[in-house]
């Protein structure tokens, strides 16, 4: 057991890496993650990339306020500035809470930029509504990312 999660878990050369400049893989390679500064958002606690193939979908953090938790989005073609919940509904891909893993195996919840990045992030049911989505088949990409993505860099 183990060892099974220690092949989850990125080098430590990342450990120092902040949470806003990490990128991480799928397990199985066929999509990446980037994170990148928010800057000032009052809302958004987190901005990142979703690369499926060639497919690039933006993804945002906001943390729940009634029940504390990061509520992950990942969008593509969505409209930039003034939309309406219809607008945002119909570019929405996944929503869910990103979930991390520790070296120890302790499962926790994604923190806000300026914080270590974590080795092992889980987007629950990822795949799932990808596969629901608009996004993949005939025009987009045709292979399902899975739900754990581990570090695989830090953006000096």
């Amino acid at each position: 057991m183990r060892a099974a999660l220690a092949a989850l878990l990125p080098s430590p050369a990342f450990a120092a890496c902040p949470v806003e400049l990490a990128t991480y893989r799928d397990i199985d390679g066929v999509a990446e993650l980037e994170f990148r500064p928010t800057g000032q958002s009052a809302a958004v606690t987190n901005s990142f990339r979703l690369i499926v193939g060639e497919t690039v979908m933006d993804g945002m953090v906001m943390w729940s306020a009634e029940v504390a938790r990061p509520n992950g989005i990942v969008g593509r073609d969505c409209p930039v500035g003034d939309a309406t919940g219809e607008e945002l509904e119909a570019c929405t891909l996944w929503q869910g809470v990103i979930y991390t893993v520790d070296k120890q195996g302790a499962v926790g919840l994604l923190p806000a930029e300026g914080t270590p990045a974590p080795p092992t992030l889980i987007l629950s049911d990822l795949a799932h509504a990808l596969r629901l989505s608009p996004a993949f088949g005939e025009n987009g990409f045709d292979r399902l990312p899975q739900d754990v993505f581990t570090m695989s860099g830090c953006q000096e």
